[in-house]
């Protein structure tokens, strides 16, 4: 195992110069952007359909749209974080260098975060077409969007686990796809009646949602509540995910 442990700046460095090489190397390569522009088409066309319909100046089924979509979504940037190095083995050189697998792991998962900024901006036209069009709540679309850029950190770092265990694209995008949507659904309404309904408590279902879904925390900010708990849970899950994808990788380098 390594003992190498540079000072938290160039740790940081470190991880800015794999977040940008990745982040380079994504856009350059023909899956990435072609993933990006489809799903950017995909969610503004299908905000603009309902709107057309309802003809409401606000974005809450653009919101109520995203976990799902990001659970299937980000699995797709994330799955080739690893999954590639692992296969192509140029993991063996990267750990060759001096880099630790903490700052491999950070500096991957900036370059995810990237890309998904890069989603996030292409539905911008989407609040300045409602500004356009009427006087909607700019407070509510900012928490909104605050929102789902933690729901997506998640995700994200839930993917960047997924990757890091296995050399293959396909396992890693399932591997986060499949826990991603099932803590998701886990806090829908639906199946907590389901589950509250399986005890004599009532209250399994409420309580799984409350510890482990992003789903209750994501809907506080949507309706434009920005509380301590829910920062914590995305931050806690980030956390977590990142951790244990940097203490597999720490330990196959070993």
């Amino acid at each position: 195992m390594k003992n190498h442990h540079p000072p938290l700046r160039d740790s940081l460095r470190l991880s800015r110069i794999i977040a940008g090489r990745d982040l380079a190397a994504a856009l350059d390569s023909s899956i990435a952007p072609v993933v990006l522009i489809a799903s950017v088409l995909l969610v503004n066309s299908a905000f603009m359909n309902g709107f057309f319909l309802h003809g409401r100046v606000e974005m809450s089924s653009f919101f109520q749209l995203m976990p799902l979509f990001l659970a299937v979504f980000l699995p797709a940037l994330s799955m080739r974080l690893f999954a590639e190095e692992h296969k192509t083995r140029t993991i063996e050189v990267l750990f060759a260098l001096p880099i630790s697998p903490r700052e491999a792991v950070l500096g991957k998962y900036l370059a995810a975060l990237g890309l998904f900024t890069l989603f996030l901006v292409g539905t911008l036209p989407i609040p300045a077409l409602l500004m356009a069009l009427g006087d909607p709540d700019l407070g509510a679309i900012l928490s909104g969007y605050l929102g789902v850029f933690l729901l997506g950190a998640e995700l994200l770092a839930l993917g960047v686990l997924a990757s890091s265990i296995t050399a293959d694209q396909i396992v890693a995008f399932i591997a986060a796809a499949v826990p991603g949507a099932a803590l998701v659904l886990l806090g829908d309404f639906r199946v907590k009646r389901v589950l509250d309904g399986l005890t004599e408590s009532q209250s399994l279902g409420t309580d799984l949602a409350n510890l482990l879904s992003p789903l209750p925390a994501f809907e506080d900010f949507v309706r434009g509540i920005i509380g301590a708990s829910s920062l914590l849970h995305f931050g806690a899950f980030c956390a977590f995910f990142l951790w244990a994808a940097a203490r597999h990788l720490d330990r196959r380098d070993a």
